[in-house]
């Protein structure tokens, strides 16, 4: 008993300080230096509803929009609560069938040449919201036809929608956030 009860006490005691204190410290600091981010980056629309976070991808399927990377949760895309990797190789059959059937929708839709591997490959999480630039140039011929707009309108908004690699150019690659970019789509007239 003597042993047992300072390790119970040591239980309690790290619970409170590593469940409770540290978490409510961290989450304080957070919403005092970063709001926006620490409540999800939720974007609004004009009636200022949530629409989406602009941190986790969204299904989109219709030609008049740019179409995000695959998701690789299950039953519900970009369902976060599924969050990761499908974890198959590069030589899974099953695998190989999801990556040439996701191939065939692009070619269908007109693109030819090469497609960007993140049009065809979920991340690691399956909740990616960007995609490179390369993808979406393959799709701007479709998104343009698709809205009966001019391809130079519709480039004008990708390039404003690419964001840049963060920490001054360091850490990553550019790429776009899809549902930013639709919203913006949206938002003009042809």
């Amino acid at each position: 008993m003597k042993e047992l009860r300072p390790a119970i006490l040591m239980c309690i005691m790290f619970t409170i300080i590593c469940g409770g204190i540290y978490p409510a410290v961290v989450t304080g600091i957070a919403n005092a230096v970063f709001p926006k981010q620490a409540q999800g980056s939720f974007i609004t629309d004009k009636n200022n509803r949530e629409i989406g976070s602009s941190l986790i991808g969204q299904p989109f399927s219709e030609p008049k929009y740019f179409w995000p990377r695959p998701s690789a949760t299950a039953e519900f895309a970009y369902n976060p609560m599924g969050s990761g990797g499908s974890n198959s190789g590069p030589t899974n059959p099953d695998f190989l069938k999801t990556v040439g059937d996701r191939v065939k929708v692009l070619r269908d839709t007109g693109i030819s040449g090469s497609i960007p591997a993140d049009l065809v490959l979920a991340s690691a999480s399956g909740l990616d919201p960007h995609i490179s630039p390369e993808a979406a140039q393959v799709q701007l011929s479709r998104v343009a036809k698709a809205r009966n707009m001019a391809a130079e309108k519709v480039q004008q908004l990708v390039t404003m929608s690419t964001e840049e690699p963060q920490a001054g150019g360091i850490l990553g690659a550019p790429r776009v956030n899809v549902l930013a970019l639709n919203l913006a789509l949206d938002g003009v007239s042809p």
